[in-house]
């Protein structure tokens, strides 16, 4: 499993720190010192891409309102196929 390479101390104490956020607020102070600015947008990217795959928008469709690359959107859609569930449970509970 993909997961058992990911899992450590400090990817721990990262989803702990990402768990404790309270407010939309927090999120933003947490992750503007985290990552940059790309690298937020990059991540916001690909969970707007899962979500418009799960809602049967086109390649085309969603390369022209995200801006994604169709690799990006690719990469994605493996993940929704072949992944572990982790768009599905974020965008189901958001209720997106």
């Amino acid at each position: 499993m993909q997961l058992e390479k990911l899992k450590g101390k400090g990817i721990d104490q990262l989803f702990e720190a990402v768990l404790a956020l309270k407010t939309i607020e927090e999120c933003y102070s947490f992750f503007d010192d985290l990552c940059t600015i790309n690298e937020m947008q990059s991540l916001a990217q690909r969970l707007e891409v899962a979500r418009m795959l799960r809602k049967g928008f086109t390649y085309n469709q969603i390369e022209a309102e995200t801006g994604a690359s169709t690799a990006t959107i690719s990469r994605v859609k493996r993940c929704l196929n072949y992944g572990n569930n982790g768009y599905e449970l974020a965008l189901e509970r958001i209720g997106r």
